[in-house]
């Protein structure tokens, strides 16, 4: 309990951190709008929520993607005299990945294990205007604190990882705390109601805090190394 407590502590002090970046990339942003009076701006402020199709891109584990469920709120820039909009929030995430692994350490066999890896972002995303503000092609940098990755069944941490001999699926639980993400995708709709589709590479290693663990990995000395690959769909209300 106390170690959980620690890492949902550690995980609240990495978001205060990124939030206080966030809001000093705007406070930049607004203030160098804001010396140009001729020019205007409208902020518009809303939540979202939407599905994932999430995976993890890696050599080391079989995995297959999985559905999983995003919802945050958002905060859009209207800069009318520019080619561009920019907007920056807050958005918790938990994806979906299933794994590869067999019930006995001595046995073969091949079930997918449901996963899931709970975690907050922060984004500052730029949007290009297509058709004004009811077509965008949105882009920019999220910045992700994760929980641990865990299966949904709490009964399958004892399975063993397929590819190694006596790894559990419960050593993998510990995963990085943070973790960078590029994304792209389009925005589209009204004033107060819009669609999203973006697409989400991890550009920082998601295992790579198990390298620093004493795993039973066996003979198997290759690096652990997964980039998160999200696609995501959310609906957008805007005030």
């Amino acid at each position: 309990m106390l170690y959980l407590l620690a890492q949902l502590n550690q995980i609240v002090m990495i978001i205060n951190k990124l939030s206080l970046l966030v809001a000093l990339c705007v406070l930049f942003v607004t203030n160098s709008f804001a010396q140009r009076p001729n020019y205007s701006i409208k902020n518009s402020l809303g939540p979202f929520g939407g599905i994932v199709q999430s995976n993890i891109k890696t050599d080391n584990f079989i995995t297959d993607s999985g559905k999983g469920w995003t919802a945050g709120l958002t905060a859009i820039v209207n800069v009318e005299h520019k080619w561009y909009d920019v907007s920056y929030g807050i958005q918790f995430t938990e994806s979906a990945v299933a794994l590869s692994g067999r019930l006995v350490d001595d046995v073969a066999g091949n079930e997918m294990i449901d996963m899931k890896l709970s975690g907050a972002q922060l984004g500052f995303l730029m949007h290009g205007k297509i058709i004004g503000q009811n077509l965008t092609i949105d882009f920019g940098p999220l910045l992700q604190a994760n929980g641990f990755f865990e299966p949904a069944e709490k009964e399958k941490e004892e399975y063993f990882v397929n590819g190694y001999d006596d790894l559990q699926v419960k050593e993998l639980r510990d995963v990085s705390k943070f973790n960078i993400n590029g994304a792209v995708g389009a925005t589209a709709g009204l004033k107060n109601f819009r669609v999203r589709v973006q697409y989400q590479y991890g550009l920082t290693n998601v295992f790579a805090k198990l390298n620093d663990q004493q795993l039973n990995v066996g003979n198997n000395t290759e690096k652990f190394k997964g980039n998160q690959s999200n696609l995501v769909f959310t609906a957008l209300l805007l005030l």
